[in-house]
């Protein structure tokens, strides 16, 4: 994973292409599950590198040890352009794959990703949806203090 790191920091199109056609696997993972997507998420990676990852194989529905999903790690990272990706390749956007039942939708609210709440609302998402502690995204949004996300959530839940 080493290497995929380096590479990843350096946000290096050409040695990661090389990288593949050597043998690096896309899927590699850190020993926590945290694959090479998610790792291109952190590192905010040029659109090009996730494509050329995707285009080797990289499993866009891998999940970490707790169950956190590429989807939800490109929710943090704010890529809206990865979520659309992941959406028409069929991510279920109201399944939630943590452990703690945390959804994409309650992690887009917790980081006030305003264009990827809308984009989930487009998408039919489930604002009732409950963690495991009961909670849901209105709940977070009233939590953080988040007032244009809970009006916004709330009108939703209204329809």
């Amino acid at each position: 994973m080493e290497e995929w790191i380096k590479l990843l920091k350096e946000n290096n199109y050409l040695g990661i292409k090389q990288y593949l056609k050597k043998g690096g696997n896309p899927n590699e993972c850190e020993e926590n599950g945290e694959s090479v997507l998610c790792f291109a998420l952190r590192y905010h990676c040029d659109t090009e590198i996730f494509d050329i990852l995707i285009e080797e194989g990289a499993n866009l529905h891998h999940t970490d040890n707790e169950g956190v999903s590429v989807f939800d790690v490109a929710v943090t990272y704010n890529n809206l352009l990865l979520i659309e990706k992941l959406i028409k390749e069929g991510f279920d956007v109201n399944t939630s794959t943590r452990r703690s039942g945390f959804t994409p939708l309650m992690g887009a609210v917790c980081y006030g990703r305003l264009e990827i709440i809308q984009k989930l609302l487009e998408m039919g998402v489930d604002v009732s949806a409950r963690d495991g502690h009961g909670l849901n995204a209105i709940d977070f949004a009233r939590k953080m203090h988040k007032k244009s996300i809970l009006a916004l959530l709330q009108g939703e839940n209204n329809n």
